[in-house]
């Protein structure tokens, strides 16, 4: 924990006692909540940028309204942290994001002040609107605040929410806290095309040509000089009140606002109270620098938007140089060189281009690159439209994100037999981000999804060889999902290979067990079969490598010469991987085979360091080892051995 005495924050332990203090105490609050908030994240890693940049605005919402009473609803939850550090939970907060830990996003178990959780963006409008419909429901005052950052903007649930919110007309408050950064959670510049907008028309040259041929005429004359001046002056503010960011939220039926400063808390305390009892929606418009008040994330806003543990001082993190490259990096090199070699095939990405390998290419081929904000139902219909045309769309999203777009998936793309690519980053366990940002679902609803083809790498090798074949495959949408992280840093041989559809592969062969495997599940039943083999079970491994569809000639032969199965996959058991298995065991009518499906449980995973809950679930090498053994014990009524870890 930080040794830095707080005059302020240290005797702060919830909102009630922030709300004892004058207000012109408060700037030196959020002096000592920012400085916290560096040391506490550099040593634990975790959002960032976001969080600096909404200090002054936590503060004053807090000292302004009576929380928990008053509802504060956040968006994403990125930018949450100084709501924490003010509601209670400072000294946890050298806790955030491990296991057992504190949730690096807003968690309805974590706090009564954290009202809805928050981790995928463009939600808190549509939460604080039924909050606020409950709330008149049940004959009650309390006021609701929603908190939306202007990247959220981009996802078009957001403008769903602001439309209803009109036609109710209920009493609700938006901030509008705009970085101008606009991406995910405001992560990178500049894809609110309404912002630019804003700004382009009053700078555009032909407005800026005539309005200087007025003044140029004007000029000429004498009296009717002076009229066409007026006229023209009414005309310039006319044409900034139409275009200022105010006309199109009073035009969804709220009261407009701003812009403010958001980083002078005297001034946002002023706004709040002004607004605090006027009746129906209102935005406020805030205007806030990501990174505010620490250099190195001031200059590197979207470097620094989530950061591992970094030096206080400089912001730089340690590099350790002996770690293969990222999957995610792994991905996007190949992308580019096949793009060299396809001229049809583009990236899009929903506002992750860093997280999802696509800078690379925006950095080689800006014109075969398209990020489309926080809109996931539209990227993925988009990339449909492209392929109606001939083009090879990549849409690289994470497993978590597309879950937001499924109907496109079905009906814009799968349904008209459209060659669409997913590639989805973040399968399986993604670790300290936790159960919002786990990929746990993809094999279950994409395996659904008539005409989809699924499948999932080992290593990076076989990442560039799925990718490859995805793009070469012509009859349908096809995905492949690929885990957070380092790969296994296994040599990579240029060029690619086309695989065979729904092909699977023995890595390794025994005679006792059979386990099927699918994705990175293959390294460590790999390693589960190396400590087996130490006791003398010799467990046969095969990378199925394809969901859908599945190697059904494969399982044939496991069935025939095996009488215990056991499927592991990183996926949740209902309707993923090891039910294909057993699907397929039935449709061949292949019996007196005994099979267990191993994933992951009917139930949210918590964050956590992704080895800790591979540990936790049983899905490393040892986890898996132990219980083969006692699958097999149960099997043939022995006791489990006890197994010798190395």
């Amino acid at each position: 924990m930080s040794e830095t005495t707080f005059k302020y924050l240290n005797k702060i332990n919830d909102p009630t006692d922030l709300r004892k203090l004058e207000v012109k105490e408060l700037r030196a609050v959020a002096g000592e909540v920012r400085e916290f908030l560096i040391d506490c994240v550099s040593k634990t890693g975790g959002h960032f940028g976001a969080g600096l940049g909404t200090v002054e605005l936590a503060v004053a919402l807090h000292y302004v309204f009576n929380t928990p009473e008053d509802k504060l609803v956040w968006d994403t939850g990125h930018q949450a942290y100084p709501h924490k550090i003010l509601t209670g939970r400072r000294d946890r907060m050298y806790t955030i994001r491990q296991l057992n830990g504190l949730s690096g996003f807003l968690k309805r178990s974590e706090s009564e002040y954290d009202v809805f959780g928050a981790g995928h963006a463009s939600t808190a409008l549509s939460a604080a609107l039924g909050i606020a419909t409950a709330r008149d429901f049940a004959k009650k005052n309390h006021k609701v605040v929603a908190i939306v950052g202007d990247g959220s903007l981009t996802g078009g649930m957001a403008y769903e929410a602001m439309n209803n919110a009109g036609l109710l007309r209920k009493d609700l408050i938006v901030i509008l806290n705009d970085n101008q950064m606009v991406s995910l959670s405001s992560i990178s510049p500049t894809l609110w095309s309404l912002h630019t907008y804003f700004n382009e028309v009053l700078t555009h040259p032909t407005y800026n040509k005539f309005k200087a041929n007025v003044w140029e005429l004007t000029g000429k004359l004498d009296t009717w000089g002076d009229r066409l001046r007026q006229v023209a002056q009414k005309f310039e503010k006319g044409v900034k009140a139409v275009v200022t960011p105010g006309m199109m939220f009073e035009a969804m039926g709220f009261r407009y606002f701003g812009p403010f400063n958001g980083h002078n808390v005297v001034k946002l305390v002023e706004v709040l109270r002004h607004v605090k009892d006027l009746h129906g929606p209102i935005l406020i418009h805030t205007i806030t620098q990501k990174g505010k008040g620490y250099g190195p994330a001031e200059k590197e806003a979207t470097a620094m938007h989530g950061v591992p543990p970094f030096d206080k001082i400089t912001g730089i993190s340690p590099i350790k140089s002996d770690e293969a490259p990222a999957y995610t990096t792994i991905f996007g090199k190949a992308l580019v060189e096949i793009c060299r070699e396809n001229p049809k095939v583009v990236g899009i990405t929903a506002a992750m281009p860093d997280g999802t390998g696509l800078t690379i290419l925006h950095k080689e081929m800006p014109e075969r690159f398209f990020d489309v904000g926080i809109a996931e139902q539209h990227g993925v219909t988009f990339a449909a439209g492209l392929a109606t045309e001939g083009y090879i769309p990549v849409a690289a999203i994470y497993s978590t994100f597309l879950q937001r777009a499924f109907d496109q998936v079905v009906h814009d793309c799968a349904l008209q037999h459209l060659h669409v690519v997913f590639v989805l980053d973040r399968g399986g366990l993604v670790g300290a981000d936790g159960p919002t940002h786990h990929g746990t679902l993809d094999l279950s609803y994409l395996r659904c999804v008539q005409g989809m083809v699924v499948m999932a790498p080992k290593d990076e090798q076989e990442l560039r060889d799925m990718l490859y074949t995805a793009v070469e495959y012509k009859k349908g949408p096809i995905a492949l999902r690929y885990p957070r992280g380092n790969a296994l840093g296994v040599p990579v041989r240029p060029g690619f290979r086309q695989l065979e559809i729904g092909k699977a592969e023995t890595v390794r062969p025994g005679k006792d067990v059979a386990l099927l495997a699918i994705g990175n599940m293959v390294p460590f039943s790999l390693e589960a079969a190396s400590l087996l083999a130490k006791e003398g079970i010799e467990a046969e491994i095969v990378n199925m490598r394809f969901v859908k569809p599945l190697d059904d000639e494969m399982i044939r032969s496991i069935a025939g010469r095996f009488d215990i199965i056991m499927t592991i996959e990183d996926n949740v058991i209902h309707g993923g991987f090891g039910a294909a298995v057993l699907e397929s065991l039935c449709r061949q009518g292949l019996t007196g085979v005994a099979v267990r499906t191993h994933g992951l449980p009917d139930s949210f995973v918590d964050h956590g360091l992704p080895n800790e809950l591979y540990q936790m679930l049983k899905l490393d090498g040892p986890g898996i080892a132990e219980v083969t053994k006692e699958f097999l014990a149960s099997k043939h009524g022995k006791p489990a051995l006890e197994l010798i870890s190395t």
